[in-house]
Order: C-alpha cells, then structure tokens, then sequence
C-alpha cells in the first residue's frame, strides 16, 4: 500500500464508519450498480471476477479492509491503472459499492 492511501485509509476510518447507515437512494442504487457492472467491470470483468483488475467477486473481497477499498475506488491507485472515481462518487457510495462487493454484488 502507498503512503498516501495509507493516509486516506486512517482519515477516511471514522467518516466510512458513519457513512455506512447513509445508503444511496433507490435510483442512485441502480445507477451505481450499473456503474459498478459497466465501468469497473470494464478491467473487473463484466462479472467482476477479474481481469486486467483483481477479482471484485464477494469471496475475493470479504477480507479487504473496508477504508482501503474506500480509498482506492475514491482516489485510485496511482501508477497503475485504477483510476480515482471520487468526481462520480461520493464517499458515502464507495461505501455503499465496498458493503455490496463484500455481500455479492447486485446484477
């Protein structure tokens, strides 16, 4: 893990931990989840189990620490070529999207 998402991870641990009561309205679900299936798993897969990306399956993911993945889906990782997604999502989505990756992600 880089320095700077270290960083995040310790700023964003209590702000994920409120944000997780706060989830997206009924619309925004949809339109996050159709996010989720055609962006990320653009690199993900189109079922999200892997490809020029990790595997964002919920088997792959339950073990991740929720701050990271916040971090990462947020600000990206950089040299590589995770994106950041923070101009299209707000915090409080990355955690809904971490909680739905860890759960199973919907179709």
């Amino acid at each position: 893990m880089t320095h700077k998402i270290a960083l995040l991870v310790c700023l964003l641990a209590p702000l994920a931990a409120m944000a997780a009561d706060a989830a997206p309205a009924p619309q925004r679900q949809r339109e996050l989840v159709h996010l989720v299936r055609q962006e990320c798993g653009f690199c993900h897969g189109l079922r999200l189990t892997g490809g020029l990306g990790s595997p964002l399956t919920a088997a792959a993911m339950k073990d991740k620490p929720v701050e990271t993945m916040i971090a990462v889906i947020l600000y990206g990782i950089p040299g590589t070529a995770m994106p950041p997604w923070q101009p299209f999502v707000s915090e409080a989505e990355a955690t809904w999207i971490v909680t739905k990756l860890q759960e199973g992600f919907p179709q």
